[in-house]
Order: structure tokens, then C-alpha cells, then sequence
């Protein structure tokens, strides 16, 4: 009968008969399966077998319960064996156990055949045996079984085999030269072991010798990282040597293996010859001057006995710094033949996203030819890659408007030939501190450098009239930006003499008030573009700085003005052709010193009802756009509709889910402007409208402490409306509830509940005992829980409320599924499934998906378990709910972490914790104690 039984212990445990596959049993039969296999036929003691099921303090009964697991066993093995009967096939010898198992039966004994023939071989067909070797296993030993929440020593062991396997595989394909038939086992070898150096030193190498050296430079900052992170030390002698060959083009193979002795064959990596080095850098200014001392000390730094390695150009706004780094560049490129890479960081950009060291590091490696799926995900590994790959090159990085230390000490390099030119507008604190950083200050031009940059702009013109340009420069206190401004538009007007616009200069009396002597002079020259404009795009100009805040959008400037989107951006055209505008990612920057000038136009030209108007008809936008905007999100409360705009203004259309989301992400910091400051505006109601407006977004975007702060904003200005009081309570509850302050949460509920009481609104008190029977369910009082539940499932019935209805089943489903009721949850949750894939409701489908998928976890269901946690990974990622993701990938890994599996355990809280960056989400803590606990 042994002969048509077969085993499978290298991965899940797993057994047939001839093509059928055998149902293991309970989890505990399986365990006691996978030891005997772990064994290949060996002798298995009842007391191992206790030891295994019961890891401390086992029942009295425990020999009679392994006894009686056994039996079970050999009845699937033999069906119809009776119920005392020795069997054939697992076999008892007084107090031990083994299996009956030939060599062919159990693939953990194929494996070491092969493995042993493998050894005794040489050349390519011990690299074929090496691969059939490995390809038999796929998993851990016995995964998904593990004792007391850690894997068995036996089962590590047995693992174990295979990463040796691994290692001398690599060693012969690195020796045969045919590494390409082992590289797929290598590399999910390495995976399951990131912190086995001798196995990541075979892995660089064999990526090497397979023609991946990019993706090998990526793997070792990877592992240098983990080492760091994990362990808190450096790589040993086999990475480091393994890191060495890479760069290493001279070495021959002996002599690597003789030196290093890292075990495999050495490789020779040259650089690829075929792509050009970049070369990202601007174009040279075609009327730059000046800056001689600048350059100079430049030269000097770089000509030193430790040249420079960085120089972080600063200066004030206008001063010239990024033509000047731009220059510089061009004059140093001829030492970098490497090429030249370039970022503009936008640290300064007014309302725009400031770029990220990470998205600059990808950009380059890029385009330094590594493959977008080599790039390490965390940003340590990516700048260890970065600078692995510039330690062998000279090339020339310039990185253009820097906000801090923090966002380029990632893109510098470590070691060797290159150069980083920065620009910011403020002196960086740090770059006295790292070794080959300089800072370069640039000032005002000479008066020589301002009267060259004009001669040559205006040609013959400055040179006739040498007093006027002297005047011209003084009055533009030699900024290059305001010099630039006054030649632009002097170019554009032929008619007009030297002394005409140095008189027009002198005779303007206007001042930007508050930015400085510094920036005094700018008014007269940004008047000239001003004066250029039509009357109706400069009314706009004069209104753009009423905006709430920062950067906005084409529809905004068209509820600013009055106008329709067609007239607006043809105005917002001819203000960027002035330069008095910027479109930047779809929305329009205006520099500060230019609205500054705008607020001084608009006071004077502009009465107060016209500037009040405005101000009304972009709120007006905003509330309507913001009602709008919530509606695809499905709140569970939708908002009363806005009252109609008094001005003719309507809100902005969004065509979905997604749509909506990324305008809340635009527009977040002009709408928290316009609740933080309704105030003063005069504009209550809309404040509270529009912050229950964000609530939905706040929450999918896990963003908790702004959630209750502009709630919060919007309290306190909803005065006695007893109705949006009980709502902005009810919100703010819910921001409490995902901070985990569950009592301010109890008691700003107990609040939104008695208003809701007095004003009869039944579906909102349904809401609010929802709510309840959601903390309840986080405290752990699960009949509480169900009693609230009940209560809303009530109130929401009579009001043929069928989605609240859903939600209240799924607290009861979940609150039966806590308290062990796992067939009556199971059945609750497929019919919320049901109801909630039928109303459409992402987040309810998801939160359905995510708890079913847990309780057919307790109940040992495993495949269905994964399966359903995946549809609520999908479902929540197509939502657009990072936070609900990364539950759904917490439980994932908790799970993996109860059954002994901290590698896959790890996988799954990283990726969670990689949904919420940049999110003040607690659950980011957990997550992070988590990573720590399980190291």
C-alpha cells in the first residue's frame, strides 16, 4: 500500500494516494504528519509529539490525545484499517512512531538524493541536479504548521538543507558559467533568509554574473540596510567581498576566490557601453555676467587637498543662484565625464509638493540605467545603491531649489570622483558638518556685473545712455531678477528711451511693504508687466492673492473673477506671459514678492465690496466644489445640499471616486485655510459644511489629527445650530476613534445623541449607536456591542435605511465572531457581503471582506482566508484607503505571526506600514513595535 502513498513536507504538508490528494485532518494531525516526514522515516517519540502539540504545561490527557491523532491518521492512510489496528504504514515501536517511507514516496528524500548526486558531480550537470533540487521545494518545511507560534527545530533544520543547497548551487553555475538555470532558486532562497550573508553573497554574485550588476548593487544596499536596521551591524568579510568584485575589473577569477573567499566564482563587471551618459543639465544662460569670486572660490574648493564633494549655493529670492548653478555646471562639466543628472527639489515652490529625497533618487537612478523593479522600496537602500554605483564614476549632480539638509543628504555622494552643486534660498544647516560640503553665498551683482548683464541684454542702447542705466540699476537694487524684468520689457517697447524708463522708475513712489529693503525696488519693475496687461487680466492679478492659500486652480481663479473657465484661462495665459504667473501640475504659483505687489494694487484699485465679492464667490466654489467632491465617497451621512450660490457660482463636477480623492488632496490646505479662518470671514456655515465634507477623505487618507483639528475648526463655528452641532460631534467621535482616544469619542457621541434625541432625526441616531457599538467592539464588550448594534439595525429599518442597516449587521457578525459564534458570524457576513456589493459600497464591502476572511482564519480555513484578505486588499487599494489596506495587511501579518512565520509575518506589516507613510495614523506605531518585537 506504501507504494501508491507519496509525501510532500518541503512546503505545506501534504499527501496523496496515486492522484488523489488526502485530507490531512485538523491542524494538530498535520503537525504531527509534518515531524514524522521532517524525520524521512525515522522514529518520532511520543513525548516529541506532547512537546510539539503542547509546548508548555500539557493536559493529563495529552499521550491519549496524540494517540488518538495518530489512529485518525492512519485511517486517511488506509482507509478501512479498524479503529485498534497497527496499520502498514505509520507504525508504532513501544513509545515511537515512524513513517514506512521509501525514497521515491517523500519529496524531502528526492531532494537530498539529488542533492548528494549534485555533490559527487561537476559542470553543467551538477548545476541541472543542484536545479531540480531546489525546484521540488515551495515553501518553508511544514509552512503554515508552527508550535507555539515558532517554527519547529526539526523544520529549521530541514530548511536549513536547502539554503545550503542554494549556496553550493551558486557556487557551481558561477564556476560552469550557466547561472541562469539556478538564478530563480537563488533568489527565493535569499528572499527567505535576508540575513544570511554567506547566501546574499552568492546572490549579488550570481546577479552579476548573469548580467544584472545594477540589480546586484541594489540587492547589497538592501541587505546593508537590514543588517544596520535589524541587527545594528556592518556587512561581514563574504558581502563585503561579494560588494568588492562588482567593481572589481581587473581581478581574475582565482585570484578573487584565493583573496576573498567568498566561495564562488569571481566576475568582471565593466560598464555598459552602449548608452550615452546623461547629461540633464539646463541650458547656460544666454545674458549671464558676473559672479567671478564666486567661481573662483568654486575652483578653489575643488582644487584643494580634499576637494569638494558638494557646494550648496544660497542667496535671497531673485538673486540669481539657479543661473548661476546652472553656469558653474557648464564651466566644471568637462571634469565629469560620467555625464551630468539634475533635480529640481521644489523646496520653495509657494502651494506645491516639495519633491521627496526618494522620488529624486529614483529619477536618478533611472536614468543611471537601473531597471524601475531593482530600485529598493525604502529610502536607505535606494541612496546606498545611489551611491554604490556614483563610488566608481565622476559625474556632476545639480540639485535646484533645496529646502534642508534633510531633503539632499541622501543625494550626495559618499565616495569617489563626483560633485553635487545645490542651490537653496537660506543657508542649509548641516553642510559645515559632512566632510567636502561647502556652502557658497551669493549676493547682489556688482555694479559693474548689473551694468554688464544690462549692456548686453539692450545692446547699443545702454551704452548711449550710461546716466540712465546707473539710475536703472539703482533703482533695481541690482537684483538680476528685477534687472531682467526691466530689460524684458524695455526690449519690448522699442519707442521707449533709456532715460524714459529710467524716469518712470524714479518717479514710482510704490513699495512692498513687509519683505525688506532687500526687495523694495521690485515694485517699480513688476509694475511694467502689470501695465502691460489688458484691464480684465489685471483685475485678475489684483484679486489672485484673496485666495485662501497657496497655489489654485483654473476654476478657482474663475469663481475669484467672476468669469467662465474659458475667460479664465486665457487671463491666466497672459499673466504666465508676463511672468507674473506659473503653471505648475496643472495649477497656477504666483512668487511671494509679486503678490505682495498685487495686495498694494488691489487695496488701491479695488473698493472693499469688490474684494468682499470675490472672496464670497471662491468660498461659494469651494463649499459647492467640497459637497460635490464627498458624494462618490459614500459617507455614511451624507451632507444637506448647500443652498445655491447667490453669485451664480457652481461647484466643480467630479466624474468618480478617484476624482474626488485627488481634488481633497489639492485643495486640502486651501480648504482647512477656510474652516480655520471662517471667523473672521464671516462665513460659518460654510466652515462646518465643508469640514464634515473632508471627514471621509481625512479617514481613507489616514490623517486623524487633521481630521479632529478641522472639525474641531468647524464647531466652533456652528454657534446654536443644534443639527450641525450633533454632526460635527459625531465626526469628531470618529476622528477620537482611529486616534484612540475611545472615551473623548464615547463622550462626544453621548453629545451628538442627545441633540439627534431632541431634533427626532432617527437614522442619525442610528448612526451614533453604531458608533458606540464600534468602541464597545474595541473595549472588548461584546454584548454591549451587540445591544447597540441591535438598537441601530432597529432605528435604520424603520427609517429603510438598507446601508446603515448593513453596517449594523456587520458589528453584530463581528461581535458573534469575538465571542466565538464563528457559524452564526459567517453567515452574517455573507449576507453584508451581499447587501453591500448591491448598494455599491466600497468601504463596507471591504470591512465585510476583511472580518470574513479573519474568522475563516480561526477556523482553520485557510485557503479561503487568504483568498477573501485579498479581495479586501483589492477592494480598499481601488477605494483609494490607504488606512483600511493596511489593517487588512496588519491582520495578514499578525496571522503569519501566530503560525510561526516571521518572514512572511514581516512582509505583510512592511507593506502595511508603507500605506501609511506620511499619515499620523497610531496604527503606524503597532506596526513599527511589531517589526521590532519579531526581529
Amino acid at each position: 500500500m506504501t507504494s501508491t502513498l507519496s509525501f510532500a513536507v518541503l512546503g505545506p504538508v501534504r499527501a496523496w494516494r496515486g492522484p488523489s490528494e488526502i485530507d490531512l485532518g485538523t491542524r494538530q494531525q498535520r503537525l504531527i504528519l509534518a515531524l514524522l516526514l521532517a524525520r524521512a522515516g525515522g522514529a518520532v517519540s511520543v513525548a516529541e509529539l506532547v512537546d510539539l502539540l503542547w509546548e508548555a504545561d500539557p493536559p493529563p490527557s495529552a499521550v491519549n490525545v496524540v494517540h488518538r491523532h495518530v489512529g485518525m491518521l492512519r485511517r486517511r492512510f488506509e482507509p478501512g484499517l479498524p479503529t485498534r489496528a497497527a496499520g502498514s504504514v505509520l507504525i508504532r515501536d513501544g513509545a515511537e512512531y515512524r513513517l514506512r517511507i521509501d525514497g521515491e514516496s517523500l519529496d524531502l528524500l528526492r531532494f537530498r538524493r539529488l542533492v548528494a548526486r549534485a555533490g559527487g558531480s561537476s559542470g553543467e550537470p551538477a548545476v541541472e541536479l543542484y536545479r531540480e533540487a531546489l525546484a521540488l521545494w515551495r515553501d518553508r518545511c511544514a509552512s503554515g504548521l508552527q508550535a507555539g507560534g515558532r517554527a519547529h527545530p526539526e523544520f529549521v533544520a530541514v530548511d536549513g538543507e536547502r539554503f545550503a543547497a542554494a549556496r553550493a548551487a551558486t557556487d557551481a553555475a558561477l564556476r560552469a558559467g550557466c547561472v541562469h538555470a539556478v538564478l530563480p532558486a537563488i533568489r527565493l532562497a535569499a528572499e527567505y533568509e535576508p540575513l544570511d550573508e554567506a547566501l546574499q553573497a552568492r546572490l549579488l554574485l550570481a546577479l552579476a554574473a548573469d548580467g544584472r550588476r545594477a540589480e546586484a548593487l541594489a540587492a547589497y544596499a538592501d541587505i546593508e540596510y537590514r543588517l544596520a536596521d535589524e541587527l545594528g551591524i556592518q556587512p561581514g568579510g563574504d558581502l563585503r567581498a561579494a560588494r568588492d568584485s562588482l567593481f572589481d575589473h581587473d581581478a581574475s577569477t582565482d585570484g578573487l576566490r584565493s583573496r576573498r573567499g567568498v566561495g564562488g566564482a569571481a566576475l568582471e563587471v565593466s560598464r555598459s557601453t552602449g548608452a550615452e551618459p546623461p547629461a540633464q543639465l539646463p541650458a547656460d544662460h544666454p545674458y549671464f555676467v558676473g559672479r567671478h569670486s564666486v567661481v573662483a572660490a568654486a575652483q578653489e574648493l575643488l582644487a584643494g587637498d580634499r576637494p569638494a564633494t558638494a557646494l550648496v549655493i544660497d542667496g535671497m529670492p531673485g538673486v540669481g543662484k539657479t543661473t548661476f548653478a546652472v553656469h558653474l555646471a557648464h564651466q566644471l562639466a568637462a571634469r565629469y565625464p560620467d555625464g551630468q543628472l539634475h533635480a529640481d527639489l521644489r523646496g520653495f515652490d509657494s502651494g506645491d509638493s516639495v519633491m521627496t529625497p526618494a522620488e529624486a533618487l529614483r529619477g536618478f537612478l533611472w536614468s543611471l540605467g537601473v531597471a524601475p523593479a531593482a530600485i529598493p522600496a525604502e529610502l536607505h537602500a535606494q541612496a546606498g545603491l545611489y551611491r554604490s554605483i556614483l563610488a566608481e564614476r565622476r559625474m556632476l549632480i545639480l540639485l535646484d531649489n533645496c529646502r534642508d539638509w534633510d531633503q539632499i543628504r541622501h543625494l550626495l555622494p559618499g565616495t569617489g570622483g563626483s560633485l553635487v552643486i545645490a542651490t537653496s534660498r537660506r543657508r542649509i544647516t548641516g553642510v559645515a558638518g559632512p566632510a567636502g560640503t561647502h556652502p557658497l553665498h551669493l549676493d547682489l551683482l556688482t555694479d559693474a556685473e548689473a551694468r554688464e548683464l544690462l549692456t548686453r541684454r539692450l545692446g547699443d542702447a545702454a551704452a548711449v545712455d550710461p546716466d540712465a542705466v546707473n539710475e536703472i540699476i539703482a533703482r533695481c537694487g541690482r537684483l538680476p531678477l528685477a534687472l531682467a524684468l526691466v530689460a524684458t520689457r524695455s526690449v519690448g517697447r522699442p519707442g521707449l528711451s533709456l532715460p524714459a524708463v529710467a524716469g518712470e522708475l524714479a518717479e514710482a513712489d510704490g513699495r512692498l511693504a513687509g519683505f525688506g529693503d532687500g526687495h523694495a525696488d521690485l515694485e517699480s519693475i513688476f509694475s511694467w508687466s502689470y501695465r502691460a496687461l489688458t484691464p480684465e487680466a489685471g483685475r485678475l492679478f489684483r484679486l489672485l492673492p484673496l485666495h485662501p492659500a497657496g497655489g489654485l486652480s483654473t476654476e478657482a481663479a474663475a469663481a475669484l473673477g467672476g468669469l467662465s473657465l474659458r475667460s479664465a484661462r486665457g487671463l491666466l495665459a497672459e499673466l504666465g506671459a508676463q511672468l507674473l504667473v506659473v503653471p505648475v501640475d496643472g495649477r497656477w504659483g504666483m512668487h511671494d514678492l509679486l503678490r505682495a505687489y498685487a495686495v498694494e494694487l488691489g487695496e488701491e484699485h479695488d473698493d472693499a465690496a469688490e474684494r468682499d465679492a470675490a472672496v464670497e464667490r471662491v468660498h461659494d466654489h469651494y463649499q459647492l466644489s467640497a459637497y460635490a467632491a464627498h458624494l462618490p465617497l459614500l459617507p455614511q451621512v451624507p451632507l444637506a445640499r448647500p443652498e445655491p450660490s447667490g453669485r451664480g457660482i457652481t461647484g466643480r463636477g467630479f466624474t468618480d471616486r478617484a476624482d474626488a480623492m485627488a481634488w481633497f488632496a489639492a485643495e486640502q490646505r486651501v480648504l482647512t485655510d477656510i474652516v480655520a479662518r471662517a471667523k473672521e470671514r464671516g462665513r460659518p456655515r460654510g466652515a462646518w459644511q465643508i469640514a464634515l465634507a473632508m471627514q471621509n477623505f481625512f479617514q481613507d487618507t489616514a490623517q486623524f489629527t487633521q481630521w479632529a483639528e478641522v472639525v474641531s475648526a468647524g464647531l466652533a463655528t456652528a454657534g446654536d445650530d443644534p443639527a450641525a452641532r450633533a454632526l460635527l460631534h459625531r465626526s469628531l467621535a470618529g476622528a477620537c476613534y482611529f486616534l484612540a482616544d475611545l472615551d473623548r469619542g464615547l463622550s462626544h457621541l453621548e453629545h451628538a445623541r442627545a441633540l439627534f434625541d431632541r431634533l427626532g432625526r432617527r437614522a442619525e441616531q442610528g448612526h451614533v449607536e453604531n458608533n458606540i457599538a464600534e468602541i464597545r467592539l474595541d473595549q472588548r464588550r461584546y454584548p454591549e456591542a451587540i445591544r447597540h448594534a441591535e438598537a441601530a439595525r432597529k432605528l435604520f429599518h424603520a427609517e429603510g435605511n438598507v446601508r446603515g442597516a448593513t453596517n449594523a449587521l456587520l458589528v453584530i457578525a463581528r461581535a458573534q465572531g469575538w465571542l466565538g459564534r464563528h457559524g452564526t458570524a459567517l453567515v452574517m457576513f455573507v449576507e453584508a457581503r451581499r447587501q453591500f456589493e448591491a448598494l455599491g459600497d466600497l468601504h463596507g464591502l471591504g470591512t465585510t471582506q476583511t472580518w470574513l476572511a479573519h474568522t475563516y482564519s480561526m477556523i482553520d480555513d485557510l485557503p479561503h482566508a487568504m483568498a477573501t484578505w485579498q479581495q479586501a486588499i483589492d477592494t480598499f487599494r481601488g477605494a483609494r484607503a490607504p488606512h483600511h489596506t493596511a489593517e487588512v495587511l496588519v491582520a495578514i501579518g499578525d496571522f503569519h505571526s501566530a503560525n510561526g512565520d516571521p518572514a512572511l509575518a514581516g512582509r505583510a506589516w512592511s507593506e502595511a506600514l508603507a500605506e501609511l507613510d506620511g499619515t499620523d495614523s497610531p496604527m503606524a506605531r503597532r506596526i513599527r513595535d511589531r517589526l521590532l518585537w519579531h526581529r
